[in-house]
């Protein structure tokens, strides 16, 4: 009998990690599928599908910012302005690494993007860009939610 609930008890044990591993790989691609939408969406030019990916609490260190970017109206402000002065974006990631912790996650990333600008001095112009980026996620309602980005540009 005792042999029995040992079995049994690590039938249990390996049935419970492997469905951790399971849920474990479907958060880290749902956290890639995010941000990929999220291009998906620039590339549309469609500001409101990307900010459904972002947090109302969201906050931002850009490639260029001096200072903490903070809240969703100035990310629909900021990609508003862009997707105005750019068109034929395309961003592709690379080496992305997740780590998920109950309802939060973070992926770090290298990212490359190209584009064409549409005003300005360089109206017409194509331009190009590199970095490396960490976002941070939080889970709500069941969904991952961008609550922070840090952006650098290396190229």
């Amino acid at each position: 009998m005792r042999l029995i609930f040992t079995i049994l008890f690590c039938a249990v044990l390996g049935l419970s990690a492997a469905s951790a591993r399971a849920d474990d790989a479907a958060d880290h691609q749902a956290i890639k599928d995010s941000v990929v939408a999220m291009w998906s969406a620039v590339e549309a030019g469609d500001v409101d599908a990307y900010l459904t990916h972002i947090h109302d609490d969201y906050t931002l260190f850009g490639e260029g910012d001096i200072y903490l970017q903070t809240g969703k109206a100035l990310e629909r402000a900021s990609y508003t302005d862009y997707l105005g002065r750019v068109k034929n974006v395309r961003t592709f990631m690379h080496q992305p690494q997740v780590t998920v912790r109950g309802d939060t996650a973070w992926i770090t990333y290298y990212w490359s993007d190209s584009g064409i600008y549409t005003t300005g001095a360089k109206a017409g112009e194509r331009f190009t860009s590199q970095g490396k980026s960490t976002r941070i996620f939080v889970k709500e309602n069941g969904h991952w939610l961008c609550i922070h980005g840090h952006f650098t540009d290396v190229g």
